[in-house]
């Protein structure tokens, strides 16, 4: 615990000079030196919580319960005012900027009116996937005063939990499985998890999310003779040999259960690894013979070059609904959240 709270105040340390957390000797494998309050909330949460979201609204329509597996859940849920949040300032770059867009802010400023009616146009006409995440996340912060920045953000954890809970859904019965091997983050996701008061709803292990996904994979029969399951894998990717790890629970995942919906994301970085794992997930749902969707967004690489600017989520078994709402709300995110005069800004649906 000591050695962790020691290596925390040099991760924290590291970013209040400009840089992003960076592995510390012996610490690389044993403490993993990633950790999500840093991230929360920040351009790849945007994207990976809108695509979660609007899946399993899907997915939800159906009575029959679902099993729902999170490899790598983090902590579960994150102050925004916190020392580790404030210090990296990517929920600045993320979601606060999102926030705007149901809560705009009067400056004092004067504003053309050009401008000011293509605002309240864009506000207006919010896309349904992308009002839905901002919905969600303002639940999470009711008790803020109104027009204040959003101090708390959900992570998929407590995102999944909201929606198998809601009063329409809360008689289904899902079960939420929740794995991380962090030893800081597991008690913290323990904890937050425990407040919840949800019982067997939800179950949390300090296990390798790779390995515990197979245990799970079919699920249960549900009455009625059904099997549902969707299952969320998000690892750090700080060690390279993740990439390899993800498309090989994929391809496990698709032997044991090939109608359950597989949500990944990925970083788009400057690695071979990076590169090949979408299109080594896409060989995998071709083979299997699985409709898959792939979704990324770039909000532009800054002058300096530091930090992540792109990211993607790759689904297997999507709904068929997924594709035209992203195609709705990423036009608006990136809009929000691009970079000013970053390179590569885009964002991309592709789906087969």
């Amino acid at each position: 615990a000591n050695a962790t709270r020691r290596y925390d105040a040099a991760c924290l340390r590291h970013l209040q000079i400009g840089a992003p957390p960076v592995r510390f000797g012996r610490y690389h494998r044993c403490m993993f030196s990633y950790r999500h309050a840093f991230h929360a909330g920040n351009h790849a949460d945007v994207l990976k919580h809108i695509v979660l979201i609007a899946t399993l609204r899907h997915l939800m329509r159906k009575d029959g319960p679902l099993t729902l597996v999170d490899t790598h859940a983090g902590a579960g849920i994150y102050r925004l005012d916190d020392g580790a949040a404030q210090a990296s300032g990517e929920a600045l770059a993320g979601i606060a900027r999102i926030q705007q867009l149901a809560q705009p802010k009067d400056s004092g400023k004067k504003v053309a009116p050009a401008q000011a009616g293509k605002a309240k146009a864009a506000i207006d006409n919010i896309a349904d996937d992308l009002s839905d995440y901002l919905d969600l996340v303002a639940s999470f912060n009711a008790s803020a005063p109104a027009g204040s920045a959003w101090r708390t953000y959900p992570g998929s954890p407590f995102i999944i939990h909201a929606l198998m809970t809601e009063p329409e859904r809360a008689a289904v019965r899902d079960r939420l499985k929740l794995f991380e091997l962090h030893p800081t983050d597991i008690h913290s996701l323990q904890a937050h998890v425990a407040q919840l008061e949800a019982g067997r709803q939800i179950s949390t292990a300090r296990q390798d999310g790779f390995e515990a996904m197979k245990a799970l994979l079919p699920p249960p029969l549900a009455p009625g003779g059904s099997r549902r399951a969707m299952v969320l894998i998000d690892p750090s990717y700080e060690i390279k040999t993740d990439y390899a790890k993800v498309a090989a629970a994929v391809q496990d995942g698709l032997q044991r259960f090939p109608t359950g919906v597989y949500l990944i994301w990925y970083p788009i970085i400057p690695r071979p690894e990076a590169h090949g794992l979408p299109r080594r997930l896409k060989t995998l749902a071709q083979q299997a013979k699985r409709p898959w969707l792939n979704a990324t967004l770039h909000v532009g690489a800054s002058a300096q070059e530091t930090g992540l600017s792109a990211s993607g989520m790759f689904v297997i078994n999507p709904p068929h609904t997924l594709k035209a709402g992203l195609d709705a709300a990423l036009p608006q995110v990136l809009d929000a959240l691009a970079v000013d005069h970053g390179r590569g800004q885009a964002w991309a649906v592709e789906a087969g």
